[in-house]
């Protein structure tokens, strides 16, 4: 990433849990013209092995990287079922990582221990960047162990992580005999899905940890509010907003509601994105004159902390990952014996929630062809851990599928893995 910057050229992470059509998805949607891997990959462009890269010193100079310049392209999935680009320019990086640095009180004192995968903004932004910049350092823990994560914590002495609430679970759930040397972290960051107050409370009471609970999106560069370091930390809100940035909820006119109202959170700030790379329409829907329309509904509480009622319609979070039920709809109806295909969220013990499939079918197909068909398609993470087959899906009154019915008769069907 470092180096393709000093090059003046545009990164996109791309997730190593994508199949191969979601791969190439994105590197023919991004126009990328180099891809850079571990390992192996058959695709159109020219691959680069990291062990063939030269190791010798690159004297020439960098290249300039105006503010505006394009620096990431991240991909998440939209309404429409296919995963889209978020542009973010040089100018929402830095101002994201200046208001994390201010937000959180880094100095050169602080070591970040990067625990999350490097195609998410949050450890680009919170894990990556921001420490460096502020004059610290960063460890990279490779792929996540709760078993040996305090291992790591101990060994490289880190002063703050970044992590979802799966995480905080596995580690909440490691047996009594685990009793880690914790001195060092000064602070934990939790984001990208809700976290319980109670599971707050168990992690930081069991290893002294204090963790601040944050919220924001790939769109807003990654984050948007959160908790005070100093000062009165809330469980259940979200925050405060971040240095720098404005936060207002308004109703379905567009207008702000009055103090302590529900309604749509929206962002504004130098942090919000350029917008989805080639689709203007989703854009001029999604950032209206600055404001960066997030779908997600909120309420500020009597202190100002931001309290998220719900979030987007449809999307379910799994451990941290955003699922777009579209994105399996839409792989579900290639099959020509579905009919109708709903994808809701079942709550989840460990993951929060994880995805379901209901159909009602054309012809006669098995359960196990349909999960087949859509494990062919989509990263493990995407596939549901159920299907369904009812001989119609129900409709609300104006004959849409009624997945708020779906979502209730699923409700008590608790996942317990």
């Amino acid at each position: 990433m470092f180096a393709a910057w000093r090059l003046g050229a545009v990164v996109t992470p791309i997730s190593p849990t994508l199949v191969a059509a979601e791969r190439e998805h994105q590197i023919a949607d991004s126009g990328a013209v180099v891809l850079l891997a571990e390992w192996d990959v058959d695709t159109e462009i020219p691959v680069l092995s990291v062990d063939d890269l030269d190791t010798d010193p690159w004297t020439a100079e960098p290249a300039p990287n105006p503010d505006d310049a394009l620096a990431l392209l991240i991909y998440t999935s939209g309404t429409t079922g296919r995963p889209k680009g978020v542009m973010l320019d040089h100018r929402n990086v830095n101002a994201m990582c200046t208001m994390v640095i201010e937000g959180f009180d880094l100095t050169a004192a602080d070591h970040s221990l990067l625990i999350l995968p490097l195609f998410h903004v949050n450890a680009i932004v919170v894990s990556t960047l921001s420490p460096l910049i502020a004059g610290g350092r960063t460890t990279i823990a490779g792929r996540f162990d709760p078993v040996g994560f305090f291992d790591r914590v101990e060994a490289s002495r880190a002063s703050y992580f970044s992590a979802v609430p799966t995480i905080y679970t596995m580690l909440a759930a490691l047996p009594a005999e685990v009793a880690p040397d914790t001195s060092s972290i000064r602070f934990a960051v939790c984001g990208a899905a809700p976290a319980s107050v109670e599971l707050l409370e168990k992690f930081e009471n069991r290893y002294g940890i204090g963790i601040i609970e944050g919220y924001g999106l790939s769109e807003g560069s990654c984050a948007s509010t959160c908790n005070p370091l100093e000062g009165r930390r809330k469980p259940g809100t979200v925050g405060l907003p971040l240095p720098g940035q404005q936060i207002r909820i308004i109703d379905g006119a567009g207008t702000e509601v009055p103090a302590g109202g529900t309604g749509e959170v929206i962002i504004k700030g130098p942090n919000v994105m350029r917008g989805y790379l080639n689709r203007p329409a989703d854009t001029a829907k999604t950032v209206v004159d600055g404001w960066l329309r997030t779908g997600d509904i909120g309420r500020f509480d009597e202190d100002g902390y931001l309290v998220l009622v719900d979030r987007a319609k449809d999307m379910i979070i799994r451990g941290g990952e955003n699922i777009y039920p579209k994105e399996i709809e839409t792989v579900a109806y290639q099959m020509p014996e579905v009919a109708e295909a709903a994808v809701i969220g079942r709550p989840s013990a460990l993951y929060g929630e994880e995805p379901v499939l209901v159909v009602s079918l054309h012809a006669a197909v098995g359960v196990d062809a349909i999960d087949a068909h859509l494990r062919a398609s989509l990263s493990k993470y995407k596939v549901p851990v159920e299907i369904t087959v009812l001989d119609e899906l129900p409709k609300n009154p104006v004959g849409k599928i009624d997945k708020p019915a779906l979502r209730k008769t699923f409700a008590a069907r608790r996942i317990d893995a």
